[in-house]
């Protein structure tokens, strides 16, 4: 005999499916699929629709964080390192490329793909692990805005990082104006640091020939070690972690056909936006150590590492009095554009992984408190040089927690039975893997060095 009461909850289990999918909270449910995405429109139409999420993703690769790097392999060996930027930069578009693809297909950003499918122990220490990085690189972008502002205003360090705490209140702010409104101030912004670097590179006079023969990989930086521990701190901190999550969050805000074709329409050009977004990040990385190597290499002063230093040096090696200043400008714009991304990622991760919603003034100032405080400490202790200490210590944070985040993606985006006819082809699956393996051995390495007595 049949037992009536299974097949009414076999009946049943199909709708029950279709309720969850229908029910479960959205990835930044408030702005979830807000942007205007015209069906009929050609082709500039759609890219214009989909532009925004790559420029927002791509501030974690220009941010205060990443200064120092630059800045160093710059004035130590001029343009040499360039190629190991380049790579970096290949190796970002890759990673970003899976995370928008994962966000589009499954409908879910990287931290709810993890809550999904993994244990709840595993998806806890994950969460907590990624909370970590967030919080170091919030502290990189507390640094940053907190020198830029003793650099522009003379404002002291420890002044400057709690001033730092009331940018969540522009933040609340713009969240309330609507997500485009968002990534319009983030795309000012950049456009600022980019007009800086500019003037900095025409300032700076550097001879266009070695810049074109410092993108070719050479082998020296593997042979000399001291270009090689600097090549791998910009390797090591080319990924953010946080950007990952992110991107899966915030490419489903557009309004596009939640069918195949849609996701494959999606997928099309929110990778065109990613990569192109992502080369104005190579261009303002390879610009700080082009004006690195062409103001302090080629004057001597390799020793320079350090962002106060280079601020110092600027004006009286280049002869324009603005050099210093226009420097300090885009650092601000820096830390301030990271500060707004970092808050959605904050969001992403804790609403993803704990399937939990805050308030947003209150997801901010958790995080902003918890590098408020140490910076604090620290700049209140040991002034300026423990601020650079704090800083390159945000970044072996971030390097630690990275295989944490570049797994996972890579299991999910490999997955057939999770992504259909979207799973990666066998050999995309081999490169990333590769990129992978060299980015979480050169984290190791440079973890190793940086811990080391």
């Amino acid at each position: 005999m049949y037992d009536a009461k299974k097949i009414i909850q076999k009946k049943k289990l199909p709708q029950q499916k279709a309720w969850f999918k229908e029910n479960k909270l959205k990835s930044l449910s408030e702005v979830f699929s807000s942007v205007h995405v015209p069906k009929n429109g050609n082709f500039w139409k759609k890219l214009f629709a989909f532009a925004g999420p790559g420029l927002m993703i791509s501030v974690g690769y220009m941010d205060p964080g990443n200064w120092a790097t630059d800045i160093a392999g710059g004035a130590q060996f001029g343009y040499t390192l360039l190629s190991v930027i380049l790579i970096s930069n290949l190796f970002a578009i890759l990673l970003q490329y899976l995370a928008l693809k994962l966000g589009i297909v499954l409908e879910r950003d990287l931290a709810q793909a993890c809550h999904d499918y993994y244990h709840p122990t595993v998806s806890f220490v994950l969460w907590v692990l990624c909370e970590i990085a967030i919080a170091a690189c919030d502290l990189a972008e507390v640094i940053g805005s907190a020198l830029a502002l003793n650099l522009l205003f003379h404002i002291p360090l420890t002044w400057g990082v709690l001033i730092t705490a009331f940018d969540v209140l522009i933040i609340l702010f713009f969240q309330y104006k609507g997500f485009r409104f968002i990534e319009s101030i983030v795309a000012a912004l950049i456009f600022v640091i980019l007009g800086c670097f500019g003037y900095e590179i025409l300032a700076s006079h550097p001879d266009f020939l070695p810049i074109i023969s410092g993108l070719i990989p050479h082998k020296e930086i593997v042979t000399n070690p001291s270009m090689l521990y600097i090549a791998i701190g910009i390797l090591g901190a080319t990924v953010m972690p946080h950007n990952l999550y992110l991107h899966s969050g915030i490419v489903q805000t557009r309004n596009y056909d939640r069918d195949d074709a849609g996701k494959k329409m999606a997928i099309k050009y929110a990778s065109i936006d990613s990569t192109v977004s992502l080369l104005f990040a190579f261009f303002i990385n390879a610009a700080i150590l082009i004006v690195a190597g062409a103001t302090f290499h080629s004057s001597g002063h390799n020793e320079v590492a350090d962002i106060t230093v280079a601020y110092k040096l600027l004006n009286p090696l280049l002869g324009a009095s603005f050099a210093g200043t226009i420097f300090a400008i885009a650092l601000l714009a820096s830390g301030q554009n990271s500060t707004l991304t970092g808050t959605l990622a904050g969001q992403v991760v804790m609403e993803g992984f704990l399937n939990i919603r805050l308030k947003p003034w209150l997801r901010r100032l958790i995080t902003r408190a918890i590098a408020i405080i140490p910076a604090f400490i620290v700049t209140f202790i040991y002034g300026e040089k423990g601020i650079g200490n704090l800083l390159v210590l945000s970044q072996v944070i971030l390097s630690m927690q990275l295989s944490f985040a570049v797994i996972p993606l890579i299991l999910f985006t490999n997955d057939r039975a999770k992504m259909g006819r979207f799973v990666n082809s066998f050999a995309l699956k081999c490169v990333v893997w590769a990129v992978a393996g060299i980015i979480l051995s050169l984290n190791l390495y440079l973890l190793y060095f940086a811990l080391r007595p």
